[in-house]
This record gives C-alpha cells, sequence and structure tokens, in this order.
C-alpha cells in the first residue's frame, strides 16, 4: 500500500486547523491511516528519514545522554527518563539495560525509522510494516543536541521519499477451543515452571491463548479482578513506598519501570502516574480484562497483574520489583493481600 501524500498533507493540515492540540496517534486514527503514513508527510520540512540499520543506530544512543524512552500500544503509554546503556543485539532480540531504561527490542518487526524536530522537540521515531509506533525517543534538556546532530547524519537514509509502503496486517488466529487444550498436560507444565519466562514457551507448546491460559491456570493461580482493583494495588504502593516493576508491551518493544510510583492523578478516562522520571497513562476505558497471576519459579511463587484490550491482547504486567535468585518481596504481596482482602 503506498499514500497519498499529498492528499494527506492538505487532511492533515484541515484537521490541525480544526482541532490545533490532536495528537498524531488520534489523528492518524481520525484519518484513518497509521501514525507514520502521517509522520511521513513531513520528510525534508520536519522529518528525515533514517536508514533501516537500527542495531548500529541504537549502539549510538547513549551518546545522546539523558533522554526519554517512550513505549505504548493502545491502551498505555509508558515514559521513562533516563540514559541508555548495555545496548546489545542476539539474533532476534535487542537490550537496553541500564537501571532507568530497560527494554526488550523485537528487531524483527523494525522496518521504519525517522528523525522528528517538533516545534524544537527532537526525537527518533520508530515503526512497523504496517506504519504503528513500537518505540520513541525524545530529547530533554539535558541531552547531547550536537550528539543528536551527528547520529541523524551518520543514519540518514539516501531515500527522503514521502512515500512509504506498507504491508497490511497479519491476522491473528483465534484461539483452539478449549476441548481441543490438553488441559491436564497444560497445568502440569504450569505448576512445574522455573522461571516466569517459561510461560510463554508453555503456552506455545499446548497451543493455548495467552488469556485463554489464564482461564485454564491450576486452582488458585489465576484470577480475574476488576479495574478498581488494579487502581487499588497502584494507590497501596504508593502509599507504602513499594518498588514495583510496570511493564507495556507491543509487539516490537517492552519498556519496563522498576521503582516507587508516587503521583497518581485521574484526568478523564485517564489514570496516570506523574512522577519525575517515570509517567504512565492508562485508558481505562480500553482495558478488557485484568487478571493475577501466580507463577512457579525456582525462587518460590512470583505474583504479577495482567491486562488485556479487547482483542485479548496482553498490553502490560505489573510485578514487585524482583531479580532471578531472589525470592518475591513480602510487601508486594502484602499489597495483593490486602487488596484483595478489601475487594
Amino acid at each position: 500500500m503506498i499514500t497519498d501524500t499529498i492528499s494527506l498533507q492538505t487532511r492533515w493540515a484541515e484537521l490541525r486547523q480544526q482541532q490545533p492540540k490532536v495528537r498524531i496517534r488520534d489523528a492518524a486514527s481520525q484519518l484513518g491511516v497509521s501514525e507514520a503514513e502521517l509522520l511521513v508527510t513531513g520528510v525534508g520540512e520536519t522529518v528525515v528519514r533514517l536508514t533501516d540499520n537500527f542495531r548500529d543506530l541504537l549502539k549510538q544512543v547513549p551518546t545522546l545522554g539523558y533522554v526519554m524512552a517512550l513505549t505504548r500500544n493502545d491502551v498505555l503509554v509508558h515514559e521513562r527518563k533516563g540514559v541508555y546503556q548495555k545496548v546489545s543485539f542476539s539474533e532476534h532480540v535487542g537490550l537496553v539495560l541500564g537501571p532507568d531504561i530497560d527494554l526488550r527490542l523485537f528487531m524483527q518487526r523494525w522496518q521504519f525509522g525517522f528523525a522528528v524536530n517538533e516545534n524544537d522537540r527532537r526525537s527518533l521515531q520508530f515503526f512497523d510494516a504496517q506504519g504503528q509506533a513500537i518505540h520513541k525517543i525524545y530529547l530533554t534538556d539535558q541531552s547531547d543536541l550536537a550528539a543528536y546532530e551527528t547520529l541523524v547524519a551518520t543514519f540518514r537514509a539516501s531515500d527522503q521519499s514521502t512515500e512509504l509502503m506498507l504491508t497490511p496486517p497479519v491476522e491473528t488466529v483465534p484461539d483452539k477451543a478449549d476441548a481441543a487444550i490438553d488441559v491436564t498436560g497444560f497445568r502440569a507444565g504450569w505448576l512445574a515452571m522455573q522461571d516466569t519466562h517459561e510461560f510463554f514457551g508453555l503456552l506455545r507448546t499446548y497451543g493455548v491463548g495467552r488469556q485463554q491460559g489464564l482461564r485454564l491456570a491450576p486452582e488458585g493461580y489465576a484470577r480475574q479482578l476488576s479495574l478498581d482493583t488494579l487502581n487499588q494495588v497502584f494507590a497501596t504502593v504508593a502509599e507504602r513506598e513499594l518498588s514495583i516493576m510496570v511493564f507495556v508491551s507491543n509487539p516490537g518493544c517492552i519498556q519496563i519501570h522498576t521503582g516507587p510510583v508516587k503521583k497518581l492523578v485521574q484526568m478523564g478516562p485517564w489514570y496516570n502516574v506523574l512522577d519525575p522520571t517515570f509517567n504512565l497513562h492508562l485508558n481505562e476505558t480500553l482495558v478488557d480484562q485484568v487478571w493475577l497471576t501466580r507463577k512457579p519459579t525456582a525462587d518460590g511463587v512470583v505474583t504479577a497483574l495482567e491486562l488485556f484490550d479487547r482483542n485479548g491482547q496482553n498490553v502490560a504486567l505489573v510485578f514487585g520489583e524482583r531479580k532471578p535468585g531472589k525470592p518475591e518481596l513480602a510487601g508486594w504481596r502484602a499489597v495483593i493481600d490486602t487488596v484483595l482482602t478489601e475487594s
């Protein structure tokens, strides 16, 4: 699919006249296009197309210094400030393992990259083959602007056209019927896990969807909760100054915050964490289900909250702060027990 850029430029200009504060993702939705299709209309003015050498580019991001990393899906926006450190890649997965910026990057999904200057707010933005945003990196007042300009010049693509060739999305495969699942084997596999990362492989082995797997979990290991319960967990964590881990994901990236949450603010349908180095924006109207899960590991049971959108996609995970080799925080379990008792 090739975008009719000239027509789209006109339509977007008209929309911005009508709605001066409209965000590009919302504008794209209103205009029936992807965010990348809107962004590419600015090439030659406010946007520079970058090469697809994303691995080498990301290895240079630490030179930018203190930045803001943004990863989102339709339900949540995760913003974390800090410095990119320990950037590495295996065959398909990239890692950023700093104390502040903590990412898992699924590079087969990365298709387009742009450098953007929006009213002197500079960023690097990356998109998948359907034009959906994967990850964005925004400069702050403490960033190295000269390093940013060097990076953009180094990775500037020879093609600076405003055409964008997109690929239609792959249709999702519906879950198999519960009756077709070896539920006994799946539950035994759940109880035998030694690491939470084994859960994805367990689902794949038994051909089970993630949400379906929670329904079929062993007794006492998964429980559906109300959205109010999630808010109570955040409020209790903030009150007790407990360090947690918040994972927000899309098909190309998982971004993780580890630390406390303090300033919690409700703004219409949005439930927000508004702390100096971490912001989270949760659109409550788009959350379909919240689950409490318990998964065995070599370090004991690990308790998590899992959020799903209306398409059954897992969009966020919340844990107590933990590292392999250490048991789950007793304070996190106490928060969960307190909230469940009160709900």
